[in-house]
């Protein structure tokens, strides 16, 4: 779980990142899960976006897909949300 002092650290560090994975009309599968999940093991910190097609608001995207992927909601605005998980090989982040 994190603190609001690490949730303000990495809510600063995933502004200048790109968005990497769009969730669109055909929702949330558990192939996009996967691919997130290996993404979140690569990077730690990533940035998703909900386009208007998708069944799920974003809120509901983040929480759904954090609750698959096993990692935690960073912050959510608008479309788009970050997510972040601790990578168990490949630490990049280190939180205050």
């Amino acid at each position: 779980m994190l603190n609001s002092k690490q949730r303000a650290q990495l809510r600063g560090m995933a502004h200048d990142i790109d968005t990497i994975f769009q969730i669109g009309k055909s929702g949330i599968s558990e192939e996009s899960c996967r691919q997130i999940s290996n993404a979140l093991e690569a990077r730690e910190l990533i940035k998703l976006r909900v386009l208007e097609t998708s069944p799920h608001s974003a809120r509901e995207a983040a929480d759904i897909i954090a609750e698959s992927t096993d990692s935690e909601v960073v912050q959510v605005i608008g479309t788009k949300f970050v997510l972040y998980r601790e990578s168990k090989e490949n630490k990049k982040i280190d939180l205050v």
